[in-house]
């Protein structure tokens, strides 16, 4: 995989919004994943920057959910349907009309998982996902020990990912659901490009484990390094405990500028 050390979030979100720039302009209705929670958000201001000024045509784009909560009423505002539509097609002018993702209150959930690989299976696959990392290496919703192969699937919140959560729901962690559909690791890997983003010290222990650790089921984002197209984007808080920092660099400021990311 290639590790991309950058100065901050900023100049990450920039780098990360440049490549689905470049990717929109090969390919107008290129499939986009996007993830949920803060560290993205500085790719998705920078994309939406990218549109108002006329950088890059999103009309024919269309974007793919990673995950959802079980349960959780589509219109609530802390559903991540809600939580995209305001992030992400909102500022990019996106309509619900090219969005799509697991339906968390369905009555047959095992049936909804098996039915949302289909359609992305059935739109031609994802061209680019953005992917966040947990503290304890999680991607999507795959916690450690989740299978390297598997497919979207429910899932059981780990104690410690709820109590991270709560802050979106008042702080009340009673109010976060336990349960999530989320795209399995195996699925995750079916994307033409991975992108990782992580920023801050305290995504470093499982940033270097992602990267310079062994791939193992402890770790869901080691995964990665199995993937032909795989970028890990880190500011230098997050680079911290990479052994590999100097050489990460060395070959980054030495690549061909056409190969972009």
């Amino acid at each position: 995989m290639e590790v991309v050390i950058v100065p901050d979030a900023k100049a990450g979100g920039e780098l990360i919004a440049e490549a689905m720039a470049q990717l929109l302009r090969r390919k107008p209705e290129a499939l986009l994943g996007v993830a949920t929670g803060s560290t993205p958000l500085p790719v998705y201001e920078a994309l939406a920057a990218k549109v108002r000024s006329g950088a890059v045509d999103v009309a024919g784009a269309r974007i793919a959910q990673l995950d959802e909560y079980v349960g959780l009423p589509a219109d609530h505002p802390e559903s991540y349907r809600s939580v995209l539509r305001r992030e992400v097609l909102e500022p990019l002018g996106i309509g619900m009309g090219r969005f799509t993702g697991p339906d968390g209150t369905a009555e047959d959930v095992q049936g909804a998982c098996e039915a949302y690989d289909k359609v992305l299976s059935d739109a031609g696959g994802v061209d680019l996902q953005l992917l966040g990392i947990g503290t304890d290496g999680h991607i999507g919703f795959n916690e450690p020990c989740s299978s390297l192969a598997s497919r979207t699937r429910i899932k059981t919140l780990t104690e410690q990912t709820r109590i991270d959560n709560a802050r979106f729901f008042d702080g009340d962690i009673a109010q976060v659901p336990h349960h999530v559909i989320t795209q399995g690791i195996g699925t995750i890997l079916e994307a033409r490009h991975l992108v990782l983003l992580a920023t801050g010290e305290g995504k470093a222990d499982a940033v270097a484990a992602t990267v310079e650790g062994p791939v193992a089921a402890v770790c869901p984002a080691s995964a990665l390094q199995l993937h032909p197209h795989a970028t890990v984007v880190v500011d230098e808080a997050a680079a911290s405990k990479l052994k590999l920092a100097d050489y990460f660099r060395h070959t980054y400021v030495n690549k061909p500028e056409w190969q972009g990311i």
